[in-house]
């Protein structure tokens, strides 16, 4: 248990004795001063950290503004915005404000110092949301006692942490069995990052309902990459060149789905004519693209709330209903998808 604990709220001069140095010098690594030597700012880092130090707080006359964190790794994606809408507006009905970083930003700083500067700003907690922090981050934040809850997860700390997805493999046997009903056979997965969860949950639930149709998967029609466009236009490209491509593809995510249906144009292919296409999240983008996309919509401005919700039970010392919570999928069927086209012999 950390002196913070023992004895209420922890002093510059209870930092020191935890870190073997004077105040004078917790002081300068508090104050950014450069005249600190590194392996001298590491310790009285992790000594902040450990006992939890905050700051005093100017203008202790005002009422205290609850803040929270949301961390991810693009402010511009229509993934995060939809998000961010869903933790915005839960935060709103708890007087909460909700701060924005970006993963790269809390890259470039120790986990120490990262923490330091979050307790000290009064964050009550962080929100990650598809993006993968260090087991020395999360440690770190543990230490100082700041909550975190991560959605859509790239990938499962070692460290436990409460996250929150969607039932991503039911989506993917949706979308597989739909396209099967419409009778496609030679169907193609893109997908995101090999290294997400929710992107792997996605593929398996391809893999099962192509399975359960005794249908086997050429290798050739299976695979990966980022979530963004470029990906689905190279990989729309190389399926198209195929001997024999395939007759739909299974996006890992919306933008993945709009570059298949650009590579698909640039070919002077009709989508759903010649191909059928299917996306992942059912953002504005889906909606937005001609065709209209069918996709699996995840419900993320709920998983947004939710997350949020699920941090002020752990910033209040409760435990999360659930280490991990799935919000339900739902197909939604659009103009990018029809029976395909029947093929010369």
């Amino acid at each position: 248990m950390s002196k913070a604990a023992v004895g209420g709220r922890a002093t510059l001069a209870m930092v020191a004795a935890a870190a073997g140095v004077s105040t004078p010098t917790v002081s300068k690594v508090l104050h950014g001063r450069p005249d600190v030597a590194a392996a001298t700012r590491m310790r009285v880092e992790q000594a902040l950290a450990d006992c939890g130090y905050v700051p005093p707080q100017k203008n202790q006359g005002r009422s205290r503004v609850h803040t929270v964190n949301l961390v991810c790794d693009d402010l511009l994606s229509p993934y995060t915005s939809e998000l961010l809408r869903g933790v915005t507006k839960a935060a709103n009905l708890q007087e909460v404000d909700v701060v924005v970083a970006l993963l790269q930003d809390v890259a470039g700083s120790t986990p120490q110092t990262w923490t330091r500067r979050l307790r000290a700003a009064g964050h009550e907690g962080i929100i990650v949301a598809a993006c993968e922090l260090t087991d020395a981050q999360i440690t770190a934040l543990d230490r100082a006692r700041v909550p975190l809850v991560a959605i859509d997860t790239l990938s499962l700390p070692s460290v436990e942490v409460a996250t929150v997805g969607s039932t991503n493999a039911t989506g993917g046997v949706d979308a597989t069995e739909y396209l099967l009903g419409l009778g496609h056979r030679r169907i193609a997965f893109v997908g995101g990052p090999a290294t997400s969860t929710c992107g792997q949950a996605r593929l398996h639930g391809y893999l099962a309902a192509m399975s359960n149709a005794r249908l086997p998967v050429d290798p050739d029609l299976v695979s990966n990459g980022l979530f963004i466009t470029p990906t689905g236009l190279a990989e729309g490209q190389r399926l198209l060149e195929l001997d024999d491509p395939p007759t739909a593809v299974i996006a890992g995510n919306d933008p993945i789905a709009i570059g298949v249906i650009e590579a698909a144009r640039q070919r002077g292919l009709a989508v759903p004519a010649d191909l059928s296409v299917v996306g992942f999240d059912d953002t504005y983008l889906a909606e937005s693209s001609t065709p209209p996309l069918t996709t699996v919509r995840q419900p993320l401005q709920e998983m947004g709330a939710f997350a949020f919700r699920t941090l002020l039970r752990l910033r209040d010392g409760e435990p999360p209903a659930a280490c991990h919570t799935e919000l339900a999928t739902q197909l939604v069927i659009r103009s990018s998808t029809a029976q395909p086209a029947a093929r010369p012999q």
